[in-house]
């Protein structure tokens, strides 16, 4: 008798540690999955316009905010706020602006844009979200896609991120 039951609490003990390592190695690879969710934008492919110029990167990092111009004060708030990253404000209307301090406001095509929401899949403006450089032109989402709720808590929105 001592013996059986000995044999079954191997037997629980061994595929307690299976299903232990099966839990480790699926929460792995959702976490690899969920990061390779992230989506990349080429800026030799895709091209946003400052005013009249083409818009070229140079920072490492930048603070995206896909916004309405419609939305009362939205361009002259984004104008005015000053955060450590600088901030790439795409307009949904393609409405020209005064790049800010901190803020370079672009514009894009039908086609451009279109894909940029598809790409990222922005469901709501305005909307939020990081990128990071990997090669000269070519930057990866470095962040999830948040909704701003409101322009004015952006900085402290930004700090909670």
């Amino acid at each position: 008798m001592a013996n059986g039951g000995r044999s079954l609490f191997s037997l629980s003990t061994l595929l307690a540690s299976f299903f232990g390592a099966a839990m480790i190695a699926a929460a792995f690879a959702y976490f690899n999955y969920k990061f390779s969710e992230y989506k990349f934008i080429d800026f030799k492919e895709w091209i946003f316009y400052e005013k009249k110029d083409i818009f070229t990167p140079t920072a490492e990092k930048y603070i995206v905010v896909f916004y309405s111009s419609k939305v009362d004060k939205t361009a002259e708030l984004l104008a005015k706020i000053d955060l450590n990253l600088p901030i790439i404000a795409i307009d949904y209307y393609n409405e020209i602006y005064e790049n800010g301090k901190n803020t370079t406001f672009l514009r894009t095509g039908t086609k451009t844009s279109l894909s940029f929401i598809q790409r990222f899949n922005i469901y709501e403006i305005p909307s939020i979200f990081f990128i990071k450089k990997t090669k000269e032109s070519l930057y990866k989402q470095d962040s999830i896609i948040r909704k701003l709720d409101n322009l004015n808590e952006l900085s402290n929105q930004i700090k909670d991120l």
